[in-house]
């Protein structure tokens, strides 16, 4: 007789307790989540989980330096990542211009370049000038870049947001370029009748 009172007591203690240990993980999540929309830099052991060891670049593959790595995440789907590479194994031609990777599931505006999400080969060369390549090699753009004495910790690489807010920078030391996601406008033509 006594067993059923006890077991009605100790099941009710246990939904009181769960409830009140329930509160305080919704709400965390809860604000989480919406912080998880907020486009924000990734560092580099957050850029790392998502790279792979190796890429692919004109014919060959390289391991990355995923410690030498960053990104952003511009919502919880969609991110740019950066890592820079080591290139022993390409020519010295290559190497002088082929110096990190990036990958993008959004389309970009690299100081007034539009790039398509994809994988690309990119580097800070000579003259101030910032190269992208195609993974086969190819120049697409290249661009002026920018030296700033006033940071204070350069890294070989990261992603820093830009100081007026409208973007983010990819550094390498202390030069850097400015680049945006450009907003994409859905194409109704389909390829099937």
């Amino acid at each position: 007789m006594l067993r059923k009172p006890l077991r009605s007591i100790l099941l009710f203690t246990l939904a009181i307790l769960s409830t009140y240990r329930a509160t305080p993980i919704i709400s965390r999540f809860q604000s989480n989540s919406a912080t998880a929309n907020e486009p924000r830099a990734l560092t580099a052991s957050e850029a790392a989980k998502f790279l792979p060891a190796t890429v692919f670049f004109r014919g060959q593959s390289a391991p990355i330096q995923a410690r030498n790595s960053s990104g952003v995440q511009f919502n919880k789907d969609t991110l740019l990542l950066a890592t820079l590479v080591d290139t022993a194994g390409y020519s010295s031609s290559v190497q002088e211009k082929y110096q990190a990777y990036l990958i993008t599931e959004a389309s970009l505006d690299i100081e007034g370049h539009r790039l398509p999400p994809g994988a690309y080969g990119c580097g800070f060369v000579a003259g101030n000038t910032f190269v992208v390549m195609d993974i086969g090699g190819h120049d697409l753009f290249s661009v002026h870049s920018t030296r700033d004495a006033s940071i204070h910790r350069p890294t070989p690489l990261q992603v820093l947001p830009a100081p007026d807010g409208t973007g983010y920078r990819l550094y390498v030391g202390r030069d850097y370029i400015d680049f945006a996601q450009t907003l994409e406008t859905t194409n109704t033509t389909s390829l099937h009748p």
